[in-house]
């Protein structure tokens, strides 16, 4: 039996009645000419970790990029809507200034300085900061807590790094420049389900004792929602349903149309409630 789900109407769920990060409505377009999202909302509550998820071009690395405004590179703008962060207004802010304020991205594909070492990639993550190489330090002996990997590799040249180590690196990287949030875009592409289940298992851990709020961007929505506490499902530029993680794993809908758990390969969410409604007219 279905479990019920609202579709989205643009309200906070419950537990982000005072959010860390609130998108609202907004609208990108890319080369002024593509509309690629459309009236997307979604809030992120302090000390949450929420899930984004959504097939390949659904909008996913686009909504993240809206927020931390990286578009421009891509050509891209948002023409309407909001984006607030700690209360303040960021839609002009520049990438930089995002940092500093604690909102800090993760790329897709790790990015991490190829010919650097592993030790001076995680140095870069502290660029920002003002607050003295003491203080430096200690974060830097605290990453490596965290990633006990990293410590053993941190000589080596990280282009060198296998895809595991280099996320670890990218993530830790983040860590370093003493962020509120995280937006980390696909953690698990490119890498072995050991893997997956080891970053998103840190990530749990830095959320849970540094505090830091979680936005993930993943298609491998299994495992994002058995570490998330809600998500949102995005499908051609639209949020098409969210609610609490556990009740989305649950969703006779979402595991047939969305998960793929059917016969007849990967369907979409709009099929299937296109297909409900034609099976009650019908009847």
């Amino acid at each position: 039996m279905s479990v019920p789900l609202p579709l989205h109407r643009g309200e906070p769920p419950p537990a982000a009645a005072d959010p860390m990060l609130s998108v609202g409505n907004i609208e990108v377009v890319y080369g002024r000419v593509a509309l690629v999202l459309k009236g997307v909302s979604l809030t992120v509550p302090k000390g949450g970790i929420v899930a984004l998820l959504g097939a390949n071009g659904a909008g996913k690395t686009t909504t993240l990029k809206a927020i931390s405004n990286l578009l421009r590179n891509d050509r891209g703008e948002v023409t309407k809507g909001t984006i607030t962060f700690g209360g303040e207004r960021i839609d002009a802010a520049s990438p930089s200034d995002l940092v500093q304020r604690g909102c800090i991205q993760v790329m897709e594909g790790r990015h991490c300085f190829g010919h650097l070492t592993i030790a001076e990639n995680l140095l870069a993550g502290a660029f920002t900061r003002r607050d003295g190489r003491a203080a430096v330090a200690a974060d830097l002996e605290r990453v490596y807590a965290y990633f006990p990997r990293l410590r053993e590799r941190r000589n080596a040249q990280a282009g060198y790094a296998s895809g595991g180590e280099q996320q670890m690196c990218a993530i830790g990287r983040a860590m370093m420049s003493k962020p509120k949030m995280i937006l980390l875009d696909e953690p698990s592409m490119g890498l072995a389900p050991q893997i997956v289940e080891e970053i998103f298992e840190i990530v749990k851990t830095l959320n849970e004792r540094e505090g830091v709020s979680f936005l993930v961007a993943e298609q491998n929505t299994n495992v994002a929602l058995r570490y998330a506490t809600y998500g949102y499902v995005l499908e051609t530029g639209r949020v098409v349903m969210d609610g609490e993680a556990e009740a989305l794993r649950q969703n006779e809908d979402v595991k047939e149309f969305y998960l793929g758990l059917a016969d007849g390969g990967r369907r979409s969410f709009r099929d299937a409630k296109s297909y409900r409604r034609r099976k009650r007219w019908l009847a």
